[in-house]
């Protein structure tokens, strides 16, 4: 192989490695956030970076909770939570681990839409990356009844 040939299939590695492909994938949803998110703008911009069979398990107690499969529960997923949060700011990430699965901790400052209370929490996610694709994402919230407590109004069950 040459140099040039050996440039190129250790680019094309790096950006299939599950760390640039998570990088990617947290770039294209904020263009897709920034465009209107769901039901504003187009899914196809995230798509690519999830496998067609990718399964998001989201903490029963939330308000967007449960298990999400295939590009279509991701919509429906995104969908959910733009209707949660009128704010979700990932403030800050740090990679805990890099090889599948990823570890992701991410920082969030989020404001609930029906009651406009405000919330800071960490979310640790575990990711799997398969072939350049995200195939599994697991999150894990600090206090899934303090999330569920902002999102409820005075005298909801919750």
């Amino acid at each position: 192989m040459s140099d040039p040939d050996r440039k190129t299939a250790h680019l094309d590695g790096e950006r299939s490695a599950p760390v640039a492909v998570l990088k990617s994938m947290y770039a294209a949803e904020s263009r897709y956030l920034a465009a209107g998110g769901p039901g504003k703008a187009d899914f196809g911009t995230l798509a690519p970076f999830f496998a067609p069979n990718v399964v998001l398990f989201q903490a029963e107690g939330l308000p967007y909770g449960g298990i999400w499969r295939g590009h279509e529960g991701l919509e429906r997923f995104f969908l959910a939570m733009s209707g949660t949060w009128e704010v979700f700011d990932m403030v800050s990430q740090e990679f805990l681990a890099t090889e599948n699965p990823v570890v992701v901790r991410t920082h969030v400052h989020a404001r609930a839409r029906a009651t406009g209370r405000e919330l800071d929490f960490p979310i640790l996610q575990t990711i799997t990356v398969v072939d350049g694709r995200i195939a599994e994402v697991h999150p894990f919230y600090w206090d899934t009844a303090a999330i569920a407590r902002a999102c409820a109004h005075a005298g909801s069950a919750g």
